[in-house]
């Protein structure tokens, strides 16, 4: 199964961007992004490559589903 999961940019340097998701840091590729993302964009972040550049409404809402399903996994006993 493969996840992509939107992240905030925090910086762009050259064609790699630094993204953050709940205090989490990871440094993307931009290459299939074009026109590319601006600091503050949300993007889809999948296999380390940006994919997709999305608006944040729809950023939030992907994120409160992952904080559902992260809270109910939590719940679950083994």
């Amino acid at each position: 199964m493969c996840l992509a999961v939107p992240m905030q940019v925090i910086s762009i340097e050259d064609n790699t961007a630094t993204v953050e998701i709940y205090g989490t840091r990871r440094q993307v590729r931009l290459d299939m992004l074009e026109p590319k993302p601006k600091t503050g964009d949300y993007v889809i972040v999948h296999a380390g490559f940006a994919i997709n550049i999305i608006d944040e409404t729809e950023a939030q809402i992907t994120l409160e589903y992952f904080k559902e399903l992260l809270e109910q996994a939590n719940e679950t006993p083994a």
